[in-house]
Parts: structure tokens; C-alpha cells; sequence
């Protein structure tokens, strides 16, 4: 059975030395009394939480799975509503929600890092609570003083749960031609008919109500994404103090048999004549929905990272034990038959990809979840902005970039195990299987590498990019003078340069065939993720020269010198790629396929 201990040295690494949250938090007045213990104390006890309670559950939930007892009755695996109990009690999710409605308030980034470590521990039971926090923050944005009133104070003290409701049978990614309905009854509510599929958490033991986001049409709406509304509709029906009261035909069908995440729920949920509320104006609905899938996009980057660093851990403890044939130099081990195998230069290659993938997926998720709390909080209207254009350039890249390394780590940890990786019992074969999805929902990443370069970048001439590129600039330029920086800033100026130019070269020819967008998106994505690690790379080594005489920087600074050695030139080939063109992808007609 896999172990799990969070990485605490590490975060904490990230949080005080690279990203100095203490500063940055005393310029928000909501959080400027903050100090390094209370966020460190927070933290340790959400570790202890994560690899006591939930990870003990993550293999036996996976075996088990979610059973659909039937008449939409659905059952989480055994223990699940057990620990799900103990979160609420710890008052776990309330942690940086409004404390108008029960919340504590904390930033967004300490909610961010203690979901590192539940994705760890339990990927699939992360989920209930991670898509309950997507929907109080949909509804905080968008929804009513009534709505918020009702609402939010449950969904805050996780006594009730949330889903959102977008996939239909016929349509995925593509909203526009969703078919859900919403007929207006005349007392401000509406009745929800339709059929949702893959809807995650969309049914299960664990709370007293549900509460379900839900995308439809109303009468007479323009189609195409311009019309689609968004409602709140409830499992239960809030009665006149609050509790859930008459039950509401939105139910759970089925379940899905999948590949992974097995511990999760993902149901299809049918709606016939359902009571519900619109949420924000009408035809709307994706603004206020966005709000949800934005946050999910962050999220599924944390579950992604998270399974990277447990996936790590367990290879790394098997290379340090397991012994294979002798070190290429002669024997390290004499009074054993053979070496541990960690000795092998492709063993630490499996390994320091994973390490180095990790640790900038941990030092770029975190400084974006702090870009949140600033776009949200700050008092100066010109950081919020700034914080806002990154958080909007960069999101995507969290979403793609962070779940294709991982099913990349997931790989390599199951290759570290050899024939043992792929036998159940050790656990590796489901931390590859549960990370396939990330790379599916909330936007497959082809739609996320759509997304950075038609929206973030090409649609408004690169401004954001530039934004972007100006951090690195300054950090280069204050970091010239140091001794043994070079071998870090060249090949971060040179993946700078190599960007802007091929952004500009992607860009001339969509003036002339939008498909040329199209067929480089996904390269172009792999090409400025590694732009992004390769500054947050720079930033540590910085950090770790200056501190060489501690094991732990020695290790950093081995692992920034590997990334920009093995894994940063994979951006050559990618750049080719992209500038390949379109009609080699598009040119052959689909019926000589």
C-alpha cells in the first residue's frame, strides 16, 4: 500500500523563501496580521488530517468504489462519509471563505496548498469537497443577497454539497448546444428538464443536501452559448427555516464505470420538471458558471500535482530499497547481491523528472493562487488588475501543463516499480489511472492550449504575455551580477526570446487561416509551460546558491540544473511543431483517413 507524508519542508520553502507571503499579505488589509507560524500551524495540521485520515481510504475506495443502490440512491465507499464527517467538524472547509457567511477568511493560497496534500492523500475524495468550494464561489460572485443568505452558510460549513451540471449525452466541451430547458413558473422559480452526464460528486451519502449548478436554456433564448442561463438546483428543497425539505426530481440515473478516480461518484443526473433558481441575469449563465470552471481549472491543477508528489515519493522509497544488478562504476552495496536501483542513470532520470516537475508545479500553482488573493483583495486597483491578467493568461497553463506532466510522473513512478508497478497492490497502476482524467475534464487540454494562445495571447496582441515577460526581465536583470546565476538566466532568456518570436510568427499567419492557431495551439502550450517553469526554476536556484551548505538547497540546485539540461530542450522540438503549419494536419480530406 502507498505511503504519503506531505512535503512540508518544501512548501514551506515555497511559501516563505520564494514567494515571502508574509510580505506580500501585509499590503491586503484583510489578511496583514497573518504571520509565518499561523500559516505554517494551519498547514501541518491539514497534513496530519490528509495522511491520516483520507489517504488510509484512497486504495480500499478505489477497490470498492461508489455503488448505485437504486431510485437515484447512490453510496460512497466505506469510510468516506466517516472522514467526510471529521473534515466538517475540523472546519476544514471553511478555510478561506467569507467570513460574512461562517468563513475564516484565509487566503486563497493556504486553501490551495492544503488541497495539494488531500489530492495526495485521496484524489477521489477530494473531489465532494473541491467541487462544493466551486460552487460557493460561483454563488459569492453571482448569486442573490437571498441566494447568498441561504446558500452560502451551508455550502461554507460543508453541511451541504455542490455540483456543477454541464455535460449533456450530445455535447462535451461545446455548451453552445446544450439542450437542458428552463420553463418559468411565475413565482421567480423554474422547472429543469433534461439529462447531464459525467457530473462528478453528483450523488452520494456523505452530506443532507446537494446542491446542483445546473446550465439550461430558457424559452425563446439565442442560440449558441448566448443562451444559457444558470440555476440553483437543490437535491432537497430548502423548506422555510433553512433544512432541506421536499425532495426535488433531480436525480442520479446511474454511475459511471471508469478508469479511475473510482471513489468518486460521477453520475447521470436527470431532471424532469426540477425546482430551481436562476443565478445572475438570463442567457448569462457561462460568466457566472465561469467563476466555477475557472476555479475548477486551479483545482484540477492541484489534484494533478498532488498525485505527482505521492507518485514520487512511493518511487523514490522502492529505488532507495529495491536492489537490481551493480552501479555501472562497481559495486556501492558489497554486502548485498545487488545494488538499489536508484543507482541507475534512467532511474534518476525517472526520478528527477518527477522532482523537477513537482517542485515548479508546486512554486507556479501557489504564486498563481497568490495572484488570486491579490486580484481579489488587494487595495490598489492597478495590482488587482495586473494579478487579474495574469491569473487569466496563466490559468490554462495550470490546468494543461501541471496534469500532462503528472501523467508523465504517474508513468515514470509505475516504470520505477518495473512489474510491480503494474500490480495493484502497490499502487502506482491507480495513481496513473486517476490522473488520465485530469487531462480530460474541465476543458480537455487541447481546449485549454485553445484558450492560451487564441484568448490570452493572440486576441489581445500579447499584452498579458508581456506582462508576464516583464517579471522575468526584472528578475534578470537583478540577478546578472550573481555568481553562477548564468547557467540559469541564458536558457531562461533564450526560451523567452524563442516565445515571443514564435508567438509573433503564429500570429501573422492566423490573419491569413485561423487553423494555423488550431494546429499549433498544443505545442505552443508545452512551449510556454516550460517559459513558466523555467522562470520559477531560476527563482529557486537563485535561492538554493546562496544557501548551499543545507542538503536541501543542494538538492534544489541539482534539480534546477537537471530541468534546464533535460527537460527544457523538449521545447526545440515542440517549437517545431508549432511552426509546422496547418495544412499537414488539416490537408488530407477525412474520408481518405
Amino acid at each position: 500500500m502507498p505511503s504519503y507524508t506531505a512535503p512540508m519542508r518544501d512548501i514551506q520553502f515555497v511559501l516563505h523563501e520564494l514567494l515571502k507571503v508574509e510580505d506580500a499579505l501585509k499590503e491586503i488589509p484583510a489578511h496583514a496580521e497573518l504571520d509565518a507560524d499561523t500559516l505554517n500551524s494551519v498547514l501541518e495540521e491539514g497534513a496530519r488530517f490528509a495522511s491520516e485520515v483520507i489517504q488510509p481510504l484512497n486504495q480500499s475506495g478505489d477497490e470498492e468504489g461508489c455503488t448505485y443502490v437504486g431510485d437515484g440512491v447512490v453510496h460512497a465507499p466505506k469510510g468516506f462519509k466517516e472522514a467526510y464527517a471529521q473534515y466538517v467538524e475540523g472546519g476544514w472547509p471553511a478555510l478561506s471563505c467569507d467570513t460574512e457567511y461562517g468563513g475564516q477568511g484565509l487566503p486563497h493560497f493556504v486553501n490551495n496548498a492544503f488541497y495539494e496534500m488531500l489530492n495526495s492523500a485521496n484524489q477521489a475524495w477530494t473531489m465532494y469537497p473541491g467541487l462544493t468550494h466551486g460552487a460557493y464561489e460561483a454563488l459569492h460572485a453571482h448569486g442573490t443577497p437571498q441566494q447568498k443568505q441561504l446558500y452560502l452558510p451551508k455550502l461554507t460549513s460543508g453541511e451541504w454539497t455542490g455540483t456543477m451540471c454541464l455535460t449533456e449525452p450530445h455535447c462535451g466541451s461545446d455548451l453552445g448546444i446544450l439542450k437542458a430547458k428552463a420553463e418559468p413558473v411565475g413565482d421567480g422559480s423554474y422547472l429543469i428538464s433534461g439529462t447531464k452526464i459525467f457530473i462528478s460528486s453528483g450523488e452520494h451519502d456523505l452530506a443532507e443536501n446537494i446542491i446542483h449548478l445546473v446550465l439550461a436554456r430558457l424559452p425563446g433564448a439565442p442560440e449558441g452559448t448566448k443562451g444559457i442561463s444558470l440555476f440553483i438546483v437543490p437535491k432537497f428543497l430548502p423548506d422555510a427555516s433553512g433544512k432541506p425539505g421536499e425532495r426535488n426530481p433531480v436525480k442520479c440515473g446511474s454511475i459511471e464505470h471508469k478508469m479511475g478516480i473510482h471513489g468518486n461518484a460521477t453520475c447521470v443526473i436527470n431532471l424532469d420538471g426540477a425546482k430551481g433558481w436562476l443565478v445572475g441575469e438570463e442567457n448569462r449563465g457561462l460568466n457566472a458558471m465561469f467563476v466555477m470552471m475557472n476555479g475548477a481549472r486551479l483545482g484540477v491543477g492541484m489534484q494533478s500535482l498532488g498525485l505527482a508528489e505521492v507518485a514520487l515519493q512511493n518511487s523514490l522509497i522502492y529505488a532507495k530499497d529495491r536492489v537490481q544488478f551493480r552501479a555501472a562504476k562497481g559495486p556501492v552495496n558489497r554486502d548485498k547481491p545487488a545494488d538499489p536501483i536508484i543507482v541507475h542513470a534512467d532511474v534518476r532520470r525517472m526520478l528527477f523528472t518527477q522532482k523537477a516537475y513537482v517542485e515548479a508545479g508546486r512554486a507556479f500553482s501557489y504564486w498563481l493562487a497568490l495572484n488570486i488573493d491579490k486580484e481579489l483583495s488587494h487595495p490598489d486597483e492597478a495590482v488587482r488588475k495586473e494579478s487579474a491578467d495574469l491569473v487569466a493568461l496563466l490559468t490554462p497553463i495550470v490546468k494543461a501543463f501541471v496534469s500532462d506532466n503528472t501523467f508523465e510522473c504517474t508513468n515514470h513512478a509505475l516504470q520505477c516499480f518495473g512489474g510491480h508497478g503494474f500490480i495493484k497492490e502497490w499502487g502506482m497502476e491507480q495513481f496513473v489511472r486517476d490522473a488520465r482524467i485530469n487531462l480530460i475534464y474541465e476543458g480537455t487540454n487541447a481546449i485549454q492550449s485553445l484558450d492560451l494562445l487564441a484568448r490570452k495571447v493572440l486576441a489581445d496582441g500579447g499584452a498579458k504575455l508581456k506582462k508576464f515577460g516583464k517579471l522575468i526581465q526584472a528578475f534578470v536583470v537583478e540577478n546578472q551580477g550573481h555568481a553562477g546565476m548564468q547557467e540559469f538566466l541564458e536558457p531562461l532568456m533564450d526560451i523567452g526570446d524563442k516565445v515571443n518570436k514564435l508567438t509573433g510568427e503564429i500570429g501573422a499567419k492566423a490573419q491569413q487561416n485561423q487553423e494555423e492557431v488550431t494546429a499549433a495551439a498544443v505545442p505552443y502550450l508545452r512551449v510556454v509551460g516550460h517559459l513558466v517553469y523555467s522562470y520559477f526554476w531560476a527563482q529557486m536556484a537563485r535561492i538554493a546558491l546562496d544557501n548551499q551548505g543545507d542538503d536541501f538547497y543542494k538538492a534544489k540546485l541539482a534539480t534546477a540544473r537537471f530541468y534546464f539540461a533535460k527537460l527544457l530542450p523538449e521545447t526545440a522540438g515542440y517549437i517545431r511543431q508549432a511552426r509546422a503549419g496547418s495544412e499537414v494536419v488539416m490537408g488530407l480530406p477525412a474520408e481518405l483517413f
